[in-house]
């Protein structure tokens, strides 16, 4: 059985974005740009009943579409630095589209996440670097964001068991609400009532 994660897609261009900061840093082996995604939800190796109630119950989410930015760069292993990422600014609608999905996986049977929820993008996987090297690395691009982007969909994704990395396959796809705002010509019209 595949492993599966639910997790949220990063659009072209903001991807193109990610791919110039790859290079630069000895031992890291560099993620493919179309495996970059953010994880909202590690769910593991299950079977295909369980799966399929997770997919039922996840096709039930009701939340609108919402907008993020990746700001910032940084490594997870302090010690042994062990992988570089892009993080994501803090957003309400993210943190609680992945609460929700935790509660479903939960409810389910599955245990807990052990891990505290940290949206980022894993930009390469470091086997022997060294801890000066990432810091070099790291100091360089302190200053790294993009625009923001509008998150239309969560997906659900499978990998081989491997070393991590990718290829992900998208197992299922679940569209967001469309956000209705207010027109863009609302913007350009003054207030009669301040007038």
């Amino acid at each position: 059985m595949p492993r599966l994660f639910t997790a949220l897609e990063i659009p072209r261009n903001v991807a193109m974005s990610l791919s110039l900061l790859r290079g630069g840093l000895p031992g890291a082996r560099w993620i493919d740009v179309e495996n970059y995604h953010i994880t909202l939800r590690f769910i593991g190796d299950i079977d295909g009943r369980t799966a399929d109630e997770i997919v039922d119950r996840l096709d039930r989410i009701d939340r609108r579409e919402f907008q993020i930015r990746l700001e910032g760069i940084g490594s997870f292993g302090s010690k042994k630095p062990h992988s570089i990422w892009a993080g994501v600014s803090p957003c309400p609608e993210m943190v609680a589209l992945q609460g929700e999905i935790e509660r479903i996986c939960q409810r389910i049977g599955l245990p807990p996440d052990p891990r505290k929820f940290s949206p980022h993008v894993t930009l390469a996987r470091l086997k022997s670097s060294r801890v000066d090297d990432v810091v070099h690395y790291l100091s360089g691009r302190g200053n790294f964001h993009t625009l923001n982007f509008t998150v239309p969909r969560f997906v659900l994704l499978s990998s081989k068991e491997s070393v991590g990395g990718g290829p992900y396959l998208t197992e299922e796809i679940f569209p967001l609400r469309e956000s209705v705002g207010a027109s863009s010509s609302s913007f350009l019209q003054p207030d009669k009532s301040l007038v």
